[in-house]
């Protein structure tokens, strides 16, 4: 779980902490898709068993396709690698803003930037404030919170799918398990490797 980066509804998250919220449905929401966003054990057909793995996807960032993408809901910060923007050349709208990132590869992360740029998943096109890294995060991108309830997804772990509401319908991404499965063994091989080098 990441802490710290973007605002989340325009404010920071010591003033949300302080601010009574009230929440109330406009019909402008129901507009927006008829159907209802459900997850059915058929959505499970085709997994590699048994797994328990994270939700990891490609989606395009301005014309590229980026992979190796964690859909992270317990992160209150969307982040970006320093080397994804220069690999496709993305760094040109590079914003200068240094914050904290908290629980971030066990410790903390200072970042320099922020960048602005169009995500496309699926046909759901958002212009996404990412946190830039320097180094190695394991992933190209992880998308929190911020991204999730701006275009209105709902993840779902164990079904491996990330559910869009559009004009047109539910859309649907399916999870790249091959990749999260990669990912897991890379991530529980280098803990072992630092344990025995301690």
């Amino acid at each position: 779980m990441i802490f710290g980066g973007n605002e989340i509804n325009g404010i920071t998250c010591s003033a949300a902490k302080k601010t009574k919220v009230s929440v109330t449905h406009s019909k402008k929401l129901r507009e927006v898709v008829e159907d209802d966003i459900t997850f059915r054990e058929v959505d499970t057909d085709g997994l590699l068993l048994p797994y328990n793995n994270a939700l990891v996807i490609s989606l395009s960032v301005l014309d590229f396709k980026i992979k190796c993408v964690l859909v992270d809901p317990g992160s209150s910060a969307n982040i970006i690698q320093w080397r994804v923007l220069e690999q496709a050349k993305l760094n040109g709208s590079i914003i200068l803003a240094t914050k904290l990132l908290a629980g971030f590869n066990l410790g903390s992360v200072t970042t320099r930037w922020e960048n602005l740029l169009p995500t496309n998943a699926e046909g759901v096109l958002k212009t996404t404030l990412f946190e830039v890294v320097e180094g190695d995060i394991g992933y190209n991108i992880i998308f929190g919170r911020p991204w999730l309830h701006d275009i209105k997804d709902v993840p779902s772990i164990y079904h491996q799918l990330l559910n869009s509401p559009t004009p047109e319908g539910v859309k649907q991404i399916r999870g790249d398990q091959p990749v999260a499965r990669e990912m897991n063994t890379f991530s529980i091989s280098n803990s072992k490797g630092k344990e025995h080098a301690a």
